[in-house]
């Protein structure tokens, strides 16, 4: 009995102690600079109102001249490691993220941008100091947060600029209706040497590949479906980003009967230097869509690009100022074979009085005889941003057989005249007209 009763005792007393928060330990010395930049890539982990309070919070991590700052919205995970001086024993503090900022920019108010920029900051568990001033600051407990996940190791590298390029071309195609959750990702593939980039809202498709360096090869094409929204984000980050981009893709490969507990989390990181973020997979992806991207047409027309996209804005223009909405504009060929842009005017009387703006052409394929007479419709704004992912002086419209004066299925988009050995591509709908 006695014994029962001291395991009693002895077991609240170590609940109590798990109980008790962990004091904040984290020692570091580092300029403002470096420490703004950091937390300003931290906060793609910072959700303002994430539960509990305390995943709002950064976790600072220190020791052995470094510092590593961590972030985790459930969503996504960053960290950053940046080299400062530190003791060699660790410590850590869970700070609340949203003050420290703040708190960050004002211990520097009044001063020039360079000299806030080289300003000596120092934290010492809870307490901010600067040559001028010592405040504390909050934190929360570590024993509330929940520990990021583990960052992805980089199976392959790419060219910063040629990635960016690539994935700001798909985003634009990505949806925007959360009620859909599996067309607001992006899907990411990597195969090989190559990485696949694809996204579609029902309405458009576009896919773009961007050529790999293999670190760790895969046997198998490895996929994730990463959150457009994250990856838009981010891009505006990588513009400033010196040096090669690596990539980590983790698929749910668990054995069969393993507990789901022990299942690992789909999920995708990207390595930019010191900086990682690992961001979960959607949890359904993309459905196969080769087979949407025709592999013949019937005929291919090349057009110069800019004159093209003053002509949509034009007609998308006249369409606003009439009221129209969602109301398409129309290529159209005349008997001649000449192509024009107009808006599809509201009655037929309009219509015919309606004279569209000439858009230069060249036949590449086909012979354009079926092209006459016929007309091919399109969403303005779809079309405003296809033709702005494009960077060539021409483009390439590749086009199916016509049906009753117009084509029957969707427009591909491609900057080379061959529908082939393309690095990107953009299917657009065709709006059908009664």
């Amino acid at each position: 009995m006695t014994t029962s009763n001291t395991q009693v005792a002895t077991s609240d007393t170590t609940k109590k102690e798990e109980r008790q928060p962990v004091k904040p330990t984290a020692h570091f010395a580092g300029s403002h600079a470096e420490i703004i930049e950091a937390l300003n890539f931290a906060e793609f982990g910072i959700a303002p109102k994430a539960q509990p309070p305390a995943q709002r919070g950064v976790l600072i991590e220190t020791g052995r001249n470094r510092i590593v700052f961590s972030a985790y919205d459930f969503e996504t995970a960053v960290s950053v490691t940046v080299p400062a001086e530190t003791p060699l024993a660790k410590g850590s503090s869970l700070v609340d993220f949203p003050e420290l900022k703040k708190t960050l920019a004002a211990m520097v108010a009044g001063e020039t941008k360079a000299v806030a920029a080289r300003t000596r900051v120092s934290l010492a568990g809870d307490l901010l100091a600067t040559e001028h001033l010592t405040v504390p600051v909050t934190t929360h407990d570590v024993h509330e947060y929940t520990k990021p996940l583990e960052a992805v190791p980089a199976m392959a590298t790419m060219d910063t600029g040629t990635f960016l390029r690539q994935l700001n071309r798909v985003l634009p195609a990505a949806g925007r209706d959360d009620t859909l959750p599996v067309l607001t990702g992006i899907q990411i593939t990597l195969d090989g040497e190559t990485l696949t980039m694809a996204a579609t809202d029902r309405y458009r498709f576009a896919v773009a590949e961007v050529c790999v360096t293999a670190v760790q090869p895969s046997k198998e094409p490895l996929n994730a479906l990463i959150p457009a929204a994250t990856l838009s984000a981010l891009a505006k980050r990588l513009k400033n980003h010196e040096g090669a981009v690596g990539i980590g893709i983790l698929e749910d490969d668990h054995a069969e009967g393993e507990p789901m507990a022990n299942w690992p989390t789909p999920r995708a990181t990207l390595s930019l230097g010191a900086v990682t973020v690992t961001m979960r997979s959607l949890d359904v992806g993309l459905p196969k869509y080769q087979s949407l991207f025709p592999e013949t047409c019937e005929t291919a027309v090349q057009l110069d690009r800019a004159t093209t996209e003053r002509a949509v804005k034009k007609c998308q223009a006249i369409l606003t100022a009439k009221g129209l909405r969602n109301v398409p504009v129309m290529f159209a060929w005349d008997a001649d074979g000449n192509l024009t842009l107009a808006p599809r005017m509201d009655t037929p009387e309009d219509a015919a009085r309606t004279k569209g703006m000439p858009i230069p052409t060249t036949i590449t394929h086909g012979t354009g005889e079926g092209l006459r007479g016929g007309i091919a419709a399109f969403n303005p704004s779809f079309l405003l941003d296809t033709l702005g992912t494009f960077t060539t002086g021409t483009i390439t419209l590749h086009l199916g057989e016509m049906k009753d004066g117009q084509i029957s299925k969707p427009g591909l988009f491609t900057e080379g005249p061959d529908m082939a050995n393309q690095d990107y591509k953009h299917l657009v709908m065709h709006v059908r007209l009664a």
